[in-house]
């Protein structure tokens, strides 16, 4: 079978390697080429840039990515099954491709971008998708713009519809009042089940994020804290949720009706909060 980059096809690579996908790894493979392909152009163009991605498995993304033009990709892998395939791929596209062998809740990201555009393309494995996308929202040492100029993901959809819920919509929560504060987020696509091997449980989706230069001035760990209490009690009105934060001098200096509830509130009114806790 003929494949787009003159590589073996993904399936070959799988079972010469005994590269079988492991739950506890949150692993689910992506063999299609052309799915792939959609994924990393997602990104948008990709020539000159520095791409990153987490959890490459045996590199369908990973192709897709290099045979678009990326200056160079650095693939994060904590299966170390994986890197022999990873290095054949490299050995295809000589001196643009760095495998790291590590866990990726661990890696210091904006040490590895260096100098230029960075993107980070991603079928994240699904135990550590979000912690992985709040990192990157609220970098520790709190520098935004952050050192990326993109993120083009994929979660389980549920997850995707959280990242990109405004306000009055059933997922809306903390992840998005996170992610609308300090992003522009967008759902790409869905992925069906059947595309991966082993076929999950759900549907996946592409979510595209790019960062606000300048996004409302507002205290990370208030804000945290604010989205913590309100959506702890999310059914229940502000006056009660927001108790342990001193409901009413918060409430009242921030010029909102404590009968609302937090599913209600946008995020411009969440850092209203923040900003006068």
């Amino acid at each position: 079978m003929a494949t787009l980059d003159g590589l073996p096809p993904l399936r070959d690579v799988i079972q010469r390697h005994g590269l079988d996908a492991r739950k506890a790894l949150g692993q689910n493979f992506l063999l299609d080429l052309n799915l792939t392909q959609k994924i990393a152009r997602s990104a948008g163009a990709l020539d000159g840039v520095t791409v990153i991605e987490v959890g490459p498995g045996p590199g369908g993304l990973t192709r897709a990515i290099l045979s678009l033009g990326a200056k160079k990709l650095i693939a994060i892998e904590r299966d170390s099954r994986c890197l022999p395939a990873l290095e054949e791929i490299g050995e295809h596209y000589p001196g643009r491709l760095e495998v790291i062998e590590g866990d990726a809740l661990k890696t210091d990201f904006a040490d590895l971008a260096g100098q230029g555009p960075v993107k980070i393309i991603a079928n994240l494995p699904y135990n550590v998708g979000t912690q992985l996308l709040i990192n990157w929202l609220l970098p520790e040492d709190g520098t935004w713009p952050p050192f990326w100029e993109s993120l083009t993901l994929m979660f389980q959809k549920e997850v995707g519809l959280r990242i990109v819920a405004d306000e009055d919509d059933d997922h809306y929560g903390r992840l998005g009042v996170l992610a609308g504060w300090r992003t522009e987020a967008r759902m790409v696509f869905d992925v069906p089940p059947q595309a991966f091997t082993p076929p999950p449980k759900v549907t996946s989706t592409v979510v595209h994020l790019t960062p606000r230069e300048n996004p409302l001035p507002c205290d990370v760990n208030k804000l945290e804290r604010v989205t913590h209490a309100a959506f702890g009690q999310r059914r229940k009105m502000l006056r009660q949720s927001l108790k342990p934060l001193g409901r009413e001098t918060l409430l009242g200096k921030a010029g909102i009706d404590p009968q609302r509830r937090a599913e209600t509130l946008s995020v411009e009114e969440f850092v209203r909060l923040a900003n006068c806790l």
